[in-house]
């Protein structure tokens, strides 16, 4: 079993920045990727970047610039800077580990007020 715990969520003016940290723990073969995703309300949950054991990333087009994800392999980590937040940032973020499965974490609030 796999588990994904995320930290680094919190509330933040507009212009602002935050690093989201999300460890990996347990029965872990191979990983495809690591990524970031987040849920506004009301709204479908959206990819926001991702990072594959190659080390190739994708950006959605409204984070591209501002977000960075990276990744310390030796821990099984995967972070996501944001820089220059805006209140449409304003989400849950939740972190993905692809291997043979799909793997969720539980979720980071991030607000940005304005």
């Amino acid at each position: 079993q796999v588990q994904l715990v995320e930290s680094g969520g919190g509330l933040v003016q507009a212009g602002g920045s935050l690093r989201l940290s999300c460890a990996a723990s347990g029965t872990i073969f191979s990983i495809n990727a690591m990524g970031w995703y987040r849920q506004a309300p009301g709204k479908q949950r959206e990819l926001v970047a991702t990072l594959t054991s190659g080390g190739s990333t994708n950006y959605a087009d409204s984070v591209a610039g501002r977000f960075t994800i990276s990744k310390d392999n030796a821990k099984n980590t995967v972070y996501l800077q944001m820089n220059s937040l805006k209140p449409e940032d304003t989400a849950v973020y939740y972190c993905n580990l692809d291997s043979f499965n799909s793997y969720w974490g539980q979720g980071t609030q991030v607000t940005v007020s304005s």
